[in-house]
This record gives C-alpha cells, structure tokens and sequence, in this order.
C-alpha cells in the first residue's frame, strides 16, 4: 500500500532531520516500530498459521506495551483485514528500495528532496507502477 508506506518511510526521516536530540526522545519513534513488529507477526498468525484469536492477543500482549482493551480491539481489526500490517510494511520497505537505488546510481547526483517529490507527484499508486516511475526518474536524472 503506498499511502501507509509512505507514512511509515517518512516516519523513518526524523533522524535525518535532527528531530531527535537524545535517545529518549527517539523512544516514541522506536515504540511504534516495535508495535508494528508484532501487528506483522500477529497478522500472518493468524491469516498464514492459523493462530486463534485468543493465541494472537496472548503474543500481542507478552510483546507490548499496549492494554489489554486496545490489544483486543487491534486483534479484532487484523481478523477481518487480512494483511493489512503485512501491506504497510511492504510499501516501506519498496520506497526505502527505491531510494537505495536512486541514492546507488545517482551518487553526488541523488537530492533526497528531488527523489521524495518523485514518489509523491502522481499521488498513490500501485508499488510496480511507483517503481517503474522511479527508475524513469533515475534514468533523466543521469542525463540531466
């Protein structure tokens, strides 16, 4: 999904951006990654091993801080959603593939502001189709 991949890569910026002083102030950040960690564990739980609801609350809770009530409205919300955390995680990891790339080929070239108006300029789109744009970006930035 582009849209929340979009939202966890420029979650992922705010070190760059010197947004974080100490590490405390980087907790919050590093909370919701691991949040997300087990969201992904739990979702192919029981969508891929056929984990009970019970059993994916029970791994929920030994993994997060969260309480039980928002744990089972969170479980309750994977069941009929299906891959919906797997999802998220996959348009992170395309985006964060897609500037590995453009930072490897474009080298003193690459300008991270440039690349980011690249991925957001045609709004959401389907990741092979976001992918295809930017290597034609990479392309015309080499010539250019």
């Amino acid at each position: 999904m582009f849209v929340e991949g979009w939202a966890l890569y420029s979650e992922s910026l705010g070190s760059a951006l010197g947004l974080y002083q100490d590490p405390y102030s980087k907790f919050g950040q590093l909370t919701y990654e691991m949040w997300r960690a087990v969201r992904l564990v739990v979702d192919t739980g029981m969508h891929s091993l056929g984990w009970s609801r019970q059993k994916a609350i029970e791994f929920f809770k030994a993994n997060s801080s969260k309480s039980e009530h928002d744990i089972v409205v969170e479980i309750d919300r994977y069941l009929v959603w299906p891959g919906q955390a797997l999802a998220y995680k996959m348009g992170e990891l395309k985006i964060q593939e897609l500037r590995r790339r453009a930072e490897r080929e474009l080298g003193a070239k690459f300008d991270l502001r440039a690349f980011h108006d690249a991925v957001l300029e045609k709004g959401a789109l389907p990741l092979d189709v976001l992918e295809r744009r930017i290597d034609r970006w990479i392309a015309r930035q080499k010539q250019g």
